[in-house]
């Protein structure tokens, strides 16, 4: 299924085919320990269900001391 997904770091958009979050990190080759998961604007887990046609953020998570 097509999956529309906005990569906050790298200000860029792509689609790509996958069934899943995970397949989504594979093929975009990002890490899931640097990113939130914003799907049709709902912060969402790496295990919930995609749709054809979802809309993705991955927001870059900042951390520091």
């Amino acid at each position: 299924m097509k999956i529309n997904v906005f990569i906050e770091r790298e200000n860029k958009e792509e689609i790509v085919d996958v069934k899943s979050i995970p397949e989504i990190f594979n093929k975009l080759k990002i890490n899931p320990q640097t990113v939130l998961i914003v799907k049709n604007g709902e912060l969402i887990m790496e295990d919930d269900e995609l749709k054809n046609n979802d809309k993705i953020k991955l927001l870059s998570v900042i951390s520091g001391g």
